[in-house]
């Protein structure tokens, strides 16, 4: 935990980098890849699946430090959203945003199925409706903020402090948000959540994720499902992932900058309806984000004019950003959200847009060509369809 190993007065850019590296005399300057299953008996550790790796306990105490807890990793995002589900019992009462991560919306439906969960999905900066809710004593809280894909912020000192109060379990998914940009187990969260495949590893090559919490016997309960589910995180994946932690404030400052430069010239763009973006002094979250968080991230989302399948061809010319799923990477992501199951009510031109470390004006021709050929269908003056393939890549 952090106030234990040394580093707390040293500031986020600082501990991310010099966290959980060895420290004795003659030790490699890196976490070393420690690719064993078994270990010979006498030891601390016997067998990886139950008590991870060397270099899984590197990136935990990596992260501990930034998020001030207890930290457990687990072999991809949905497995450490699901190690906090696990603990609900039969006939549950959750709190969950109406705008939230499809993979959490699968697993309280699966609840209310099987499990006789009580769901009730609340607006996520409803904040006085969280606050009263917790009236009616919760099984659990979970807060997305920003919430994906509608960038929505919560009040998460107000509503974690207030379920701290009432004896609430709080649970938080930081990943947009990064414990760079905010620390929920500082307000009284129970759980700080990260799927580390994004920003933490930040170049879309492993899948991990992580849960915090300042309680270590709930630390332990954590790991004991993390044994009996089998999600222990592989070796390559925790030393990738510590790789990735490392460059993340470097990384998540350039994309954020230019996050917010891209947010304000789309706004202005005819061919786009609305963007939703907190660091816009004019989006709804601005005011509770300016309070709640260091930077507004690195993640927005636009609207566009026209129709869905018109805004499909239109994406196919894009050169710099590459449309695909995940984000959080240096390479900055697009996609169109309501082409996915279960996202369908989303706006049907709702682009999601994961911006990465690439020039800034790169990503805005790419962007504005783009938002060229929406205009020109969404008018009938579209060529034809051979217009709307990919154009070569520059260089080589």
């Amino acid at each position: 935990m952090a106030s234990e190993m040394g580093h707390e007065r040293f500031r986020p850019e600082t501990v991310a980098i010099k966290a959980g590296r060895p420290v004795e005399p003659g030790q490699p300057l890196n976490s070393a890849i420690v690719t064993a299953s078994n270990y010979i008996q006498g030891g601390d550790r016997s067998y990886s699946r139950g008590d991870g790796t060397e270099t899984s306990e590197a990136l935990e105490a990596a992260v501990e430090e930034l998020e001030g807890g207890w930290a457990v990793a687990y072999s991809s995002g949905m497995a450490a959203v699901s190690a906090i589900f696990d603990e609900l019992p039969t006939g549950a009462t959750v709190m969950a945003p109406a705008d939230c991560y499809q993979g959490v919306a699968m697993i309280l439906e699966a609840g209310r199925a099987h499990r006789g969960w009580q769901v009730t999905r609340l607006a996520t900066d409803d904040t006085d409706r969280w606050v009263a809710s917790l009236g009616s004593g919760p099984d659990l809280v979970w807060l997305e903020s920003p919430s994906n894909p509608l960038l929505a912020i919560a009040d998460v000192p107000a509503i974690c402090t207030a379920a701290e109060a009432a004896g609430v379990t709080c649970a938080v998914d930081n990943t947009f948000a990064t414990p760079l940009l905010q620390r929920p187990l500082d307000h009284g969260a129970t759980y700080s959540m990260h799927s580390a495949t994004k920003f933490i590893g930040g170049h879309s090559d492993l899948l991990g994720g992580l849960v915090v919490t300042a309680d270590p016997q709930r630390r332990d309960r954590l790991g004991q499902r993390r044994v009996l589910g089998g999600a222990v995180i592989g070796a390559l994946e925790s030393f990738l992932a510590l790789r990735g932690l490392r460059t993340l404030p470097i990384r998540l400052a350039r994309a954020q900058a230019t996050a917010t430069d891209i947010a304000i010239r789309l706004s202005k763009h005819d061919a786009v309806r609305s963007v939703r973006y907190p660091g816009l002094s004019t989006d709804p979250g601005y005011p509770v984000a300016k309070r709640t968080l260091s930077g507004p991230g690195a993640v927005l989302s636009f609207e566009t004019i026209g129709a869905a399948d018109a805004l499909d061809r239109a994406t196919m010319g894009l050169r710099v950003i590459t449309v695909a799923t995940s984000l959080g990477g240096v390479e900055s992501t697009i996609e169109r959200r309501a082409r996915l199951t279960g996202q369908e009510h989303l706006p049907a031109t709702l682009l999601r847009l994961s911006v990465g470390c690439e020039h800034v004006e790169d990503l805005w021709d790419d962007l504005a060509g783009m938002l060229h050929r929406v205009a020109e269908l969404d008018s009938g003056r579209a060529g034809s369809p051979e217009d709307d393939q990919p154009r070569p890549e520059r260089g080589a």
